[in-house]
């Protein structure tokens, strides 16, 4: 089976490419579903998180409020907050790959995750793909998906992309890079030319 990290900077649509490969045959997984599962009560690293950044991150029904963690820890704690939940996702994300390696060993297992390179996890991937997309095209999707303004947007942009490798030094390292710069069309075209090589890799592994 092909182990494929599918990351990228803020909202430059890895959701999209991620929907792209699954609707071609992969077997997809989104690190950020996972880490809202280990925020759940109960959760190992919901006690960690709730010891380390105090109660008032929680809402009345003692559930974490993301919105109120992230004001937490941006800027200066993401690096603690990341070495609480970094390593339980990183294993949560290989116990799947290797689940789906089980159940279908010659698919294409694609894990979506901002952070792969950041956590350490790019080693347990075969391949790495890298989306991008210009400034301007992020805060304008960050903008329509949070549903704020396009100054909160951007101050939201530039604090979530601070705890992040920048784009360049992300795709120096990727082994194939997707440009959302441009039409939907245009990302469909590379995602087409990907998926071949993909299913190429996977049916040559070495």
């Amino acid at each position: 089976m092909l182990r494929v990290g599918l990351t990228g900077g803020v909202a430059c649509g890895k959701s999209t490419v991620g929907q792209m490969l699954v609707a071609r045959g992969a077997r997809f997984l989104q690190a950020d579903a996972l880490a809202h599962r280990l925020y759940e009560p109960g959760e190992p690293v919901y006690h960690a998180v709730v010891e380390r950044f105090g109660r008032e991150i929680l809402n009345c029904n003692g559930t974490i409020d993301r919105k109120r963690l992230a004001n937490a820890a941006f800027p200066d704690r993401v690096a603690e907050l990341n070495a609480l939940v970094h390593p339980a996702v990183v294993t949560a994300q290989n116990r799947w790959m290797n689940e789906v390696a089980q159940s279908d060993p010659d698919g294409i297992a694609v894990i979506e995750a901002a952070l792969i390179m950041e956590a350490g996890a790019a080693k347990d991937f075969d391949k790495l793909v890298v989306v991008t997309c210009d400034f301007d095209q992020k805060v304008a999707r960050y903008a329509h998906r949070a549903k704020c303004s396009p100054e909160e947007a951007k101050a939201e942009v530039l604090r979530r992309s601070a705890a992040q490798l920048s784009d360049a030094e992300k795709a120096a390292r990727a082994d194939f890079i997707i440009d959302n710069s441009g039409t939907l069309e245009a990302t469909t075209r590379q995602v087409e030319t990907l998926w071949g090589k993909l299913k190429h890799l996977g049916a040559h592994p070495h």
